[in-house]
């Protein structure tokens, strides 16, 4: 009898899993997102009551593989343009909202009786949200299309781009505690290079090789293309020091600017609902039952 890898095994649990618990929770009208997460719980290492998956590290590479795409098909519908529209309100309400959980989660430390460090550590968590799980609430909400959803997607944005400032003052502070000028400004000179280069490319580069290009494109090279793009913005904001995810969605945004924009956002929308299925399932995963009791006090505080 041949040999089948554990990945192949696992993606079929995750999957026959996934499609159960979805159709029973699209039978009742639930999101499907937390569909997704109590499928990943059911078949995840802590609960032995069904067939377990083999190998936790692999699912955590196609996971990774799912927030790149679910952030890329964002981008596609949030173009460079649309973010400038929005962008001095999202930068206002981020820096409100980040602010003010900094400072709320920092007095909920305190009164857990937690140590200043922790307690910073703990505002600083509460104030980043999660794009993917959004996103996805929104889709299944039918809220996408809303007035209110671009300012809330520009507000994802600045957060990810805060959120790398946060991550060296944080860590920087966590080991030596005190505050390093100079890694805080290398961080910013990042940003603020990886605007400039997301922009330029935005506008010149990409649009014009596409519009050469697009007579040799049928659907199976143009996806080819696109995927290649995304995973090599995905490379090179991962060298700078930023997210997959904001590389991937950056290079949506800028196709998003394109003649083909409809087209690649069509294409990829498979790619992108398979894996993304699997992120969400993974996240599932990862959730300890036993902890979450251990810990119940704290986290209904929270």
């Amino acid at each position: 009898m041949s040999h089948l890898p554990t990945l192949i095994a696992d993606l079929a649990l995750i999957l026959i899993s996934a499609s159960v618990i979805t159709l029973l929770f699209k039978w009742m009208k639930q999101p499907l997102v937390l569909g997704y997460i109590i499928a990943g719980l059911l078949a995840g290492p802590y609960i032995n009551i069904f067939p377990t998956v083999g190998d936790i590290e692999n699912i955590n590479i196609w996971a990774e593989i799912g927030v790149i795409f679910l952030l890329f098909a964002l981008g596609l519908e949030f173009s460079f343009k649309k973010l400038m529209n929005v962008g001095s309100t999202a930068f206002i309400t981020a820096t409100t909202e980040v602010v003010s959980m900094l400072l709320i989660g920092f007095l909920v430390g305190q009164l857990l009786g937690w140590g200043t460090m922790n307690s910073i550590f703990l505002g600083g968590m509460l104030s980043m949200s999660s794009t993917t799980i959004i996103i996805k609430a929104f889709d299944d909400l039918g809220l996408r299309n809303q007035r209110f959803t671009g300012i809330v997607f520009g507000t994802l944005v600045v957060e990810d781009l805060i959120a790398i400032l946060m991550m060296v003052l944080l860590s920087t502070m966590a080991v030596s505690q005190d505050f390093v000028g100079e890694d805080l400004l290398i961080s910013v000179l990042k940003v603020v290079f990886f605007l400039i280069l997301w922009f330029l490319i935005g506008i010149f580069v990409i649009p014009a090789f596409l519009k050469k290009a697009k007579k040799l494109m049928n659907n199976e090279t143009l996806l080819i293309v696109s995927i290649g793009l995304c995973l090599g913005m995905v490379v090179l904001a991962t060298y700078t020091g930023f997210s997959t995810a904001l590389g991937a969605f950056i290079m949506g945004s800028i196709l998003a600017e394109t003649i083909e924009a409809e087209h690649i956002e069509h294409i990829i929308q498979p790619v992108k609902d398979l894996f993304g299925a699997i992120f969400f399932v993974s996240v599932g995963m990862l959730v300890n039952p036993a902890v979450v009791v251990e810990y119940a006090w704290p986290v209904i505080i929270i």
